[in-house]
């Protein structure tokens, strides 16, 4: 009878990698069509994964903490037909149980680990000889880190192993790496006498220290925290980023808010805040200077269709989530403040669905929520620019009338827009700031929601 693979879907186009939090389903278990076999997470959101057939768990290829690529195939599913006592494949069933029972695969974990960074070769002057001929298996990306981390081959051959038939795995090496200040060295090897005219060999290179005193607590980033960590290091690599800086009175906009947020809220039930404001003004900057609104895939750049901003929303963990108002530019401001409040508040429920987080093109965050004047934010990649609006603070400025000039007490906040220097130059960039801030400074005060 047919069997259908069960693959783990793409969670947003920026998303290569999900990590599973728990199976709901268990090989020889029976599931109904849309019936939720396993939870996974990104660093944007957590969601479900459904069956999309009616049949029972064949096999299942990954455990739970894994990170698997996105494509990969994570589960067999035998249709109807199939017999229900099912049990793991011949290689599942040889390998080690995990704490949950499940076959541990350490292969794939290996693979997914890396997510297709290349691991950098370690300076000619620190190399040792760490992958010679010896019956251990070590996987390529082991053998890595050993160059890297300058551990000899006799060295890695003490290392104890937890994979399939005491294979060393990446975690293992890790471990052993994070604690070799610690545990005792493995004795010394003894070296035959040489010719006086060798070269003697260079030591290895030692881990770097770890500065702890007494006081201080040691606490393990959360899932969250580590991929969101991830991506930001990867952003960085990825695009060169500059970012310029205006001040502009948003006088008008705080004078409007004030005369009509009360009315706002007693006719919507919810509350009027800069935010949507922000992203009106930021999407027709966007109809002005599409190039802005687009995305690099090696040599090509892909000019969204699509207006999609995203908006940097805090959670109660500390934590940072994007949802995204899609078609930003065709929504009225009621329309924008609607979304921006929902989106909002689902994001604070921790109760975004996948499709909320997805397809941004641009992104603006709000530093000066915290009281900070300005930012130098990072870039959400595929993306090419974020915006930053900080602080609105009353400060003295001069105004220009038909009888002079004048200083007045305005409203001012300064914005920033870090971009990708590889497709957006200081032209592009600082006239789009600029055209954000005159649609901001031009707000009519007189007009309706």
């Amino acid at each position: 009878m047919p069997q259908v693979e069960l693959i783990m879907p793409k969670m947003g186009e920026s998303i290569m990698e999900a990590t599973i939090l728990k199976w709901v389903k268990q090989v020889g278990d029976s599931v109904d069509i849309d019936e939720t076999i396993l939870e996974i997470a990104t660093d944007k959101v957590d969601s479900e994964v459904p069956s999309p057939v009616k049949g029972v768990i064949k096999e299942i290829f990954f455990k739970e903490d894994d990170v698997v690529e996105i494509g990969k195939v994570i589960a067999m599913i035998a249709t109807e037909g199939e017999e229900g006592a099912t049990t793991p494949s011949p290689a599942l069933s040889q390998q080690p149980m995990a704490s949950n029972g499940q076959a541990k695969k350490e292969a794939p974990v290996e693979v997914a680990a890396t997510n297709g960074a290349v691991v950098p070769e370690p300076l000619a002057v620190a190399a040792v000889e760490t992958v010679a001929k010896s019956d251990r298996f070590y996987s390529p990306l082991v053998k890595n880190i050993a160059k890297k981390e300058g551990i000899a081959l006799t060295e890695l051959e003490t290392v104890p192993g937890t994979g399939l038939n005491g294979r060393l795995t990446k975690s293992d090496l890790l471990n052993y790496i994070e604690n070799r200040g610690i545990v005792a060295a493995p004795a010394a090897v003894a070296v035959p006498p040489v010719a006086k005219a060798a070269v003697s060999p260079v030591a290895p290179t030692a881990p770097a220290t770890k500065s702890v005193s007494g006081g201080d607590e040691i606490i393990e980033m959360d899932r969250m925290r580590r991929l969101i960590a991830e991506h930001m290091v990867k952003s960085k690599q990825t695009s060169p980023h500059v970012t310029s800086f205006v001040e502009i009175d948003v006088t008008n906009i705080v004078n409007w808010r004030n005369k009509n947020k009360k009315k706002f809220q007693e006719q919507y039930g919810a509350k009027i805040t800069f935010t949507p404001i922000f992203i009106e003004a930021v999407a027709k900057a966007i109809r002005d200077f599409p190039m802005i609104n687009v995305s690099v895939d090696g040599t090509n750049i892909i000019v969204k269709k699509n207006i999609n901003v995203g908006m940097a929303a805090a959670l109660p963990s500390g934590n940072l989530i994007v949802p995204v108002i899609k078609n930003a530019d065709q929504l009225n401001l009621m329309g924008l403040a609607t979304q921006v409040n929902e989106l909002t508040q689902k994001a604070r429920q921790n109760k975004l669905k996948p499709e909320e987080i997805q397809g941004g093109t641009f992104t603006l965050t709000n530093v000066g929520t915290f009281g900070n004047l300005s930012g130098t934010p990072i870039i959400n990649q595929p993306q090419v620019a974020i915006l930053s609006v900080g602080a609105i603070k009353k400060k003295p400025a001069v105004l220009e009338t038909e009888h002079g000039d004048v200083i007045a007490i305005r409203q001012l906040m300064f914005m920033s827009l870090s971009f990708d220097h590889r497709v957006v130059d200081g032209f592009l960039g600082g006239s789009f700031l600029r055209r954000v801030g005159d649609y901001l400074e031009q707000f009519d005060v007189n007009r309706a929601f």
